[in-house]
């Protein structure tokens, strides 16, 4: 069944729905767009079991020849860092189609249309091999997320969808200028496993992580460059919120982990403590800004910015601790934050506002949503229990083997988000119910229950047992930190650094004491 071309399937018969939703009418276009998400998460679940937890090679792999000079190869493959984010994405695509039934009343088969080409381009860029191949994916991406924003937003949308195409196209230009650089000092490949294995000067990997990081930063974003999200988000349509934040972010923190780590080392370590100082301001200075906010789409998009910052921390810290849990928050934060935007958009449809002030006190005509928003929020601030506690613990303690002082400022993260979630919470569920009319507002109806409650599910299923998702990772996040030299792994080391590739890396290696003591 591995030989069984199960990527290319994922990926493209996406494209086909989309094709048939400007085919058909309206009302068919929206079953055409669900039947085809479902159909390709579905087709996507046999994956979990047929994945083998305990090889860090990729799998499922496809290669064909696409352009003989320069050599451009259709290749796919998946490893445990890309396997949970393609399920996350395909798991979350009907969702997006289902809140969307009622609120998007124009050119409905264009928007259907383009939530199934964002949802190919989006898994492309996950299974990609071949670099061209990924920036074919990654640009794709950009014109209909433009479209979303800038046809179906709010009143500011061209403002909104014009600033984000901007600084995403800026942050291409430059990651193809590196994809190029890599091409030529890299033995004339465009193979990312084969560039990933090369070794290159310490100039040139200096100069190549800056474009890298212009291309991933812009995208997570970090700060500074965050400023593109919130206006995206606030006038995004509630799908495309949900698209922003739970999948889109996430190719930012999955480009360092692909292309940075492995093939970039010596640099890696040397912008490590700029990279973690970058990721402790945007932890706390995201969550500052979510404590400011009046409008409830506003406020979780500040969320987006910290808790992207707990995943970029993880990451810059070089051990297995920080970079599972990295992985595992990418994940949680695409459930958490998705579910949240969800609530606001079925709220929107009612009250027509996103002002804090307008939706108040929804408890009493809304128990059912109030009890899901509610949740929703627990697991935004790191309950224990609930999904997003696992990575933020992970990623905390990843960073403690690292440095307790940073850890100590990065813990301020958790503190301030319960502050702005619990405020929040005070005032949208249990606050003074806004004028009488709010009164009769309709709770939630089976459709947009449907909607929330698999994503309930999971909160809690990974809050509680997550060992099956670390276990699927593990092998390839070794394998990462040990310069992709082993190719399967029978019991698993675990190992704190980037080694072998320089000996740079020793330098900021913990000792194996204090990662004991850590642990």
């Amino acid at each position: 069944m591995t030989s069984f071309p199960w990527l290319s399937l994922i990926v493209f018969s996406p494209l086909i729905g989309a094709v048939l939703c400007l085919l058909v009418k309206a009302e068919s276009s929206r079953l055409v767009a669900l039947g085809f998400t479902v159909g390709n998460f579905l087709l996507s679940l046999p994956l979990w079991w047929l994945f083998d937890s305990s090889t860090a090679n990729m799998q499922f792999v496809e290669r064909a020849s696409w352009i003989s000079s320069p050599p451009v190869n259709y290749s796919l493959g998946l490893d445990g860092i890309s396997f949970p984010l393609v399920l996350m994405t395909t798991f979350l695509m009907p969702f997006c189609v289902t809140v969307s039934w009622t609120a998007i009343e124009k050119r409905v088969q264009l928007f259907m249309s383009m939530l199934l080409v964002m949802e190919a381009a989006m898994v492309g860029v996950f299974v990609a091999l071949d670099f061209v191949l990924f920036y074919v994916f990654w640009e794709v991406m950009l014109i209909p997320m433009y479209l979303l924003i800038g046809v179906w937003g709010g009143p500011n949308r061209l403002y909104a969808a014009i600033k984000f195409f901007l600084y995403t196209l800026a942050g291409s230009l430059l990651l193809l200028v590196a994809i190029l650089a890599l091409y030529f000092h890299g033995g004339h490949t465009f193979d990312i496993l084969e560039l990933s294995r090369g070794t290159y000067g310490a100039s040139l990997q200096m100069w190549l992580f800056l474009a890298f990081f212009a291309a991933f930063a812009v995208k997570v974003p970090m700060f500074p460059f965050h400023t593109w999200l919130p206006d995206a988000h606030v006038e995004a349509p509630t799908a495309g919120s949900v698209i922003l934040a739970s999948v889109l972010l996430k190719m930012g923190t999955y480009g360092f982990l692909r292309f940075t780590l492995p093939m970039l080392p010596d640099a890696t370590v040397a912008f490590t403590k700029p990279m973690i100082a970058l990721s402790i301001v945007a932890i706390i200075y995201g969550a500052y800004m979510a404590l400011a906010q009046s409008d409830i789409k506003k406020l979780i998009a500040y969320s987006s910015v910290s808790h992207m910052g707990f995943v970029t921390l993880g990451i810059f810290v070089l051990n297995i601790q920080g970079i599972e849990g990295a992985v595992m928050q990418m994940v949680n934060h695409g459930i958490t934050t998705g579910g949240l935007f969800l609530c606001v958009g079925i709220v929107y449809e009612r009250t027509h506002s996103r002002q804090i002030l307008d939706n108040t006190g929804l408890a009493g005509p809304m128990p059912r949503y109030a009890i899901f928003l509610m949740i929703f929020a627990l697991s935004s601030l790191g309950l224990p229990g609930t999904n997003s506690f696992v990575g933020e613990f992970l990623v905390l303690a990843g960073t403690f083997v690292w440095s307790q002082f940073a850890t100590a400022f990065a813990a301020l993260g958790v503190i301030l988000a319960a502050a702005y979630m619990l405020w929040l919470m005070q005032r949208v569920v249990f606050g003074t119910p806004a004028p009488a009319h709010r009164a009769h507002l309709l709770d939630l109806n089976a459709r947009e229950t449907a909607t929330l409650v698999p994503l309930i599910v999971l909160v809690f299923v990974l809050g509680i047992f997550p060992n099956p998702l670390l276990t699927r990772m593990h092998a390839s996040v070794t394998n990462l930190l040990n310069g992709q030299k082993a190719p399967a792994y029978a019991t698993v080391p675990q190992p704190t650094t980037l080694p072998n590739k320089t000996a740079t890396v020793a330098a900021i290696a913990p000792s194996s004491s204090d990662q004991a003591a850590a642990r």
